[in-house]
């Protein structure tokens, strides 16, 4: 409990950045807050308002925000094993696998103290997060002009600091950032604003190409030689 109020109270104040970049980028506080209690997974919805605030339009955000949940897709079929519900619970918990229920919960040890880690965590964050989102848009709608102080910039901001520390990684991270970022570039003067972003997706595939290459190399090194009667 302890742990999953903490996650919650941490990650739920970066709302305040989103509810301020969404509102910069040109959307209301109601869309905001729409954002954050229907779609709720924010690297996402940061997507969808980067997207925006680059001039480009909401399929292009929409579809890249996409791209981004999908993981989720995926947390949602071991999730489904781990916490056993069935009816109306699965459904509501669908909307709170994230990266950080998800995480919090498989690090327990029984599948009841997951169930708890999951509800505390789904619950404090999602309740933290929409009200930050709120605080964030309100002050920026107040403002007037975002942009003379420089709030317009919060959402890129925002990426920086999520990618930094995947850029100071070596191999296959690095790889996959500057490859991104070349195709992002190439693309920018041919394509509409937003779109860019979603060809620089592309990049993944390359480092899955790698990983999948890197472990076929090492399966080929561990297995036995056929010559070899020393092995078994």
């Amino acid at each position: 409990m302890r742990d999953a109020l903490g996650i919650g109270l941490a990650v739920g104040v970066s709302g305040v950045a989103f509810g301020t970049a969404a509102v910069a980028a040109g959307l209301t506080v109601a869309q905001a807050c729409a954002l954050s209690l229907l779609a709720f997974t924010g690297a996402s919805q940061f997507a969808l308002v980067g997207v925006v605030a680059g001039g480009g339009n909401l399929v292009a955000g929409a579809v890249g925000a996409l791209l981004l949940g999908g993981r989720n897709t995926l947390y949602g079929l071991r999730m489904a094993d781990v916490l056993g519900w069935r009816g109306a619970r699965r459904v509501i918990a669908a909307h709170g696998v994230i990266d950080e229920t998800t995480a919090v919960a498989l690090a327990q040890r029984s599948p009841a103290d997951a169930r708890t880690a999951f509800t505390a965590t789904f619950a404090s964050l999602y309740v933290f997060w929409n009200v930050t989102t709120l605080a964030g848009a309100l002050a920026t709608e107040r403002i007037g002009d975002p942009a003379v102080f420089g709030l317009d910039a919060v959402g890129p901001a925002i990426f920086l600091a999520l990618l930094w520390p995947r850029l100071r990684e070596g191999g296959r991270e690095r790889l996959v950032a500057a490859l991104g970022a070349a195709l992002a570039l190439l693309a920018a003067p041919f394509l509409p604003p937003g779109v860019p972003v979603l060809v620089a997706a592309v990049a993944a595939l390359a480092g899955a190409g790698s990983a999948g290459s890197g472990a076929g190399a090492a399966d080929a090194a561990d297995a036995p030689d056929a010559g070899d009667t020393t092995r078994p």
